[in-house]
């Protein structure tokens, strides 16, 4: 076996001297290097974002959107939607860890992971779709994936199902950072807050801004506002257009006494939603961008040309215990719990 670079440089085939997540091609030979661990894969969660745009694209026909799928991993040996950039997760069994990482790691031979980092950036090799779960973005494959020596990963819990977990972990920055950012008193807006993402981050949210702070759920569907109504994860809860910039503001205005919110989490998985997530937060708030539709692009000269002073985080997908955090959210809140078990498994 050859040594390989942590980051997973030596697997990048073109163009040279990029990380794996920003080329546009990658060796996927599944003979591992001495510092890499070879996953039997079971199942793909594609992003959002990106299974959208390929259903999308594919007119939401399964046999399409497979072999779509299968095409952008044989041209580009992982999975990166080439539109939105994106990839998602895998959950699978561990079947070789290389020699270099013997006493580094806690996994070992047959033990079951979801990876924690992106499928864009992941060495994919799929001999076979086997089924496309069409309402939860989710690929059931037979095929191999590499785990680099710096990548990031989480041993399934006992304590609930693997689909439950999968589903959870797929997600698992966003609610951690609502964890984070909010504070006491804090006004929260959450776009796309009857989605995977959204929910939890309302429900993290609300318990980090207390009794005197709001967590404001916009949805698009009666549906979605029914059921987080009932959750009593946010204080208000909102239908309307998140691709309707003036629109979003009004209507949080409506509900805030005409104040601007501390706080926007964007998790819509749409595009041209940045400058909903900006005009209704005030001047030095914070706006995270956890969807994988945000283009950069539009968030900052949007913000410029609104004269918006607002701090903006990209929707970076990984924070300290970020697994953990998403996990005992599903062990604390059996509501959450329902609605997952519920819509995504």
């Amino acid at each position: 076996m050859k040594q390989g670079n942590k980051y997973g440089t030596h697997r990048v085939i073109e163009p040279k001297g990029v990380l794996p997540q920003p080329a546009s091609k990658i060796d996927n030979d599944m003979n591992i290097y001495d510092n890499e661990i070879l996953i039997d894969v079971l199942a793909l969660n594609i992003d959002s974002a990106s299974f959208t745009q390929i259903a999308d694209e594919q007119g939401h026909d399964e046999t399409k959107i497979g072999n779509r799928i299968m095409e952008i991993v044989a041209e580009k040996g992982k999975q990166q939607n080439p539109v939105t950039g994106s990839g998602g997760m895998l959950i699978g069994i561990v079947k070789e860890i290389g020699p270099e990482l013997e006493g580094k790691t806690d996994l070992k031979v047959g033990d079951k992971i979801a990876t924690l980092v992106s499928l864009s950036l992941t060495p994919l090799k799929i001999e076979k779709i086997k089924k496309i779960h069409m309402d939860i973005d989710r690929v059931e494959i037979e095929g191999q994936a590499i785990l680099f020596e710096s990548g990031i990963y989480a041993v399934l819990p006992e304590d609930m199902t693997e689909n439950l977990a999968l589903a959870a972990l797929d997600v698992a920055g966003a609610p951690a950072q609502a964890k984070k950012l909010p504070k006491a008193g804090d006004k929260v807006l959450v776009l796309g807050a009857g989605g995977k993402s959204g929910v939890m981050c309302c429900y993290e949210a609300m318990k980090a801004v207390g009794p005197n702070g709001k967590v404001i759920g916009f949805v698009n569907l009666e549906f979605d506002k029914e059921m987080l109504e009932k959750t009593g994860f946010c204080t208000d809860v909102i239908v309307g257009d998140a691709m309707n910039a003036i629109e979003v503001l009004d209507k949080v205005k409506e509900v805030t006494n005409g104040e601007e919110v501390d706080l926007s989490i964007n998790c819509v998985n749409v595009e041209n939603t940045e400058m909903a997530s900006i005009l209704p937060v005030r001047d030095g708030g914070t706006v995270y961008f956890f969807s994988m539709a945000t283009s950069f692009t539009k968030a900052a000269l949007g913000a410029e040309g609104v004269g918006k002073d607002v701090l903006m985080i990209i929707g970076n997908g990984y924070t300290k215990n970020h697994a953990k955090i998403t996990l005992d959210a599903l062990r604390e809140s059996q509501t959450l719990r329902d609605i997952f078990e519920e819509r995504y498994l």
